[in-house]
């Protein structure tokens, strides 16, 4: 058993934290690797139907962190109540939202995306999950990825990221650190009682203790 499937099993033995779900965040600055690292972990639960949220459905050009409304309404107010969620994904190409798409109540959820783990959110959270990587070497990833013709929108991000953080941080409220290895993942806990410390969320802050 690999370090990602004894994190699926650990997350699975948890208690319920939104209704019948444990909804766990997967945060971290924008190019940390959050999609493949969660994409990789909800297939860690074998056979299992892990869905994945992916917080850039919620969010749009005009409010890049607003959609804590719709995540709330949409996502954990049916989960909360054992129901399957529906929510209406934006188009970040023709700018608009599409018809909703369903999101059931499983035993486990992941919700990926900068912010999942923002103070709106952890009263539902199992646990939050950060992606341990620096943001300047995390934003130089994501404009690589996106090329040129994006960097005017990386510009923007990068600001507004600055600012949700700087008001709402998500790192000092993180249950595990995930480093990602040339080779799978490097998971560390955080030691009891530091988690809701106030530090900076773009230190190289090193784990506390080992997985």
């Amino acid at each position: 058993m690999d370090d990602l499937d004894r994190l699926a099993a650990r997350l699975r033995a948890l208690a319920p934290s939104c209704g019948p779900v444990r909804l766990i965040a997967v945060d971290g600055h924008a190019g940390s690797g959050k999609s493949t690292f969660s994409a990789r972990l909800a297939a860690a639960f074998g056979g299992e139907d892990v869905p994945v949220l992916h917080l850039d459905d919620l969010a749009t050009h005009e409010e890049l962190f607003a959609w804590t409304g719709r995540m709330l309404e949409e996502v954990i107010a049916p989960l909360s109540r054992g129901r399957s969620a529906s929510f209406h994904p934006y188009d970040w190409n023709l700018r608009r939202f599409l018809p909703a798409r369903p999101l059931p109540a499983a035993p486990v959820v992941l919700v990926e995306g900068v912010g999942a783990g923002r103070r709106a959110l952890r009263p539902y959270l199992a646990r939050i999950l950060w992606m341990d990587r620096a943001a300047e070497e995390s934003w130089s990833r994501g404009r690589r990825r996106d090329g040129r013709g994006l960097s005017d929108f990386w510009d923007g991000w990068t600001a507004a990221e600055m600012r949700h953080f700087a008001a709402d941080p998500s790192r000092p409220y993180a249950d595990i650190l995930v480093r990602e290895c040339p080779e799978g993942y490097e998971l560390s806990t955080v030691a009891t009682g530091t988690a809701q410390s106030d530090r900076s969320i773009t230190e190289g802050d090193r784990p506390t203790q080992a997985y």
